[in-house]
């Protein structure tokens, strides 16, 4: 049976279409590790029916599945005209597959066995790319305001002068308020993808933010340590 989680306002949900119960536990997991929602399904023909009835933010794909085949699935989900982005899993990596599955509609293909981290990551790249500019042209939390057409940030009264790293990082908590984002999404959504430093970046500009946002003021931006950050409106 397929486990079906619809999806929620603007939380990316994700549907994982695999037969194999433990590679879909693992992705899952990972999935819900890194903050997305997770709906499951087992077989091409649940899949399908599942990806035409919500509207999922991505879905993952296994090719070879009981039923109806990815490469299938995915067809049938473009002649509907459904544009819901599609990565395609499977254990064959010849060129010859990979053109039929972008043929066949998908918007990336990774090659079993495969890390968690690119995955995660490749679905991270994948959302920045398909999803919209959401939300308003203003983001504010408690007294903290993120003004995106004028590239302005104040605090209370106060103007608070960041680099366009610091800022684009500070949107992205911004629009993920409340929850907690890892390393790897952060690098996925706010760094360029041909990014290849590592993750200790992260933390520094997360200092550098801290020491022009919640400089001598009741710190919004938070540490799991661990799973990653969270920027939040300080509890009265």
């Amino acid at each position: 049976m397929a486990q079906i989680e619809r999806p929620r306002g603007g939380d990316p949900t994700i549907l994982v279409v695999e037969d194999d119960a433990s590679i879909r536990d693992v992705i899952a997991t990972a999935l819900r590790h890194h903050g997305y929602a997770v709906s499951e399904c087992r077989s091409g023909h649940d899949g399908l029916h599942a990806a035409l009835t919500s509207p999922y933010a991505l879905v993952v794909l296994d090719v070879m599945l009981p039923t109806i085949d990815g490469f299938e699935v995915c067809r049938r989900l473009r002649g509907a005209g459904r544009q819901t982005p599609v990565l395609f899993l499977s254990a064959r990596g010849e060129t010859a597959d990979r053109v039929h599955g972008f043929v066949n509609g998908g918007d990336d293909y990774l090659v079993k066995p495969f890390s968690v981290d690119e995955l995660i990551l490749r679905v991270a790249s994948i959302l920045r790319r398909t999803s919209p500019l959401g939300g308003n042209a203003q983001l504010r939390v408690g007294d903290l305001v993120l003004d995106r057409a004028a590239c302005e940030v104040r605090r209370g009264e106060a103007m608070i002068d960041l680099s366009p790293t610091e800022f684009a990082l500070l949107d992205y908590l911004m629009v993920n308020t409340g929850i907690v984002v890892s390393k790897v999404q952060i690098l996925a959504n706010v760094w360029p993808d041909d990014f290849t430093g590592s993750d200790n970046v992260v933390e520094l500009y997360i200092g550098y933010l801290r020491r022009k946002v919640d400089a001598e003021r009741s710190p919004l931006i938070h540490t799991r340590r661990g799973l990653g950050y969270l920027l939040r409106e300080v509890s009265r």
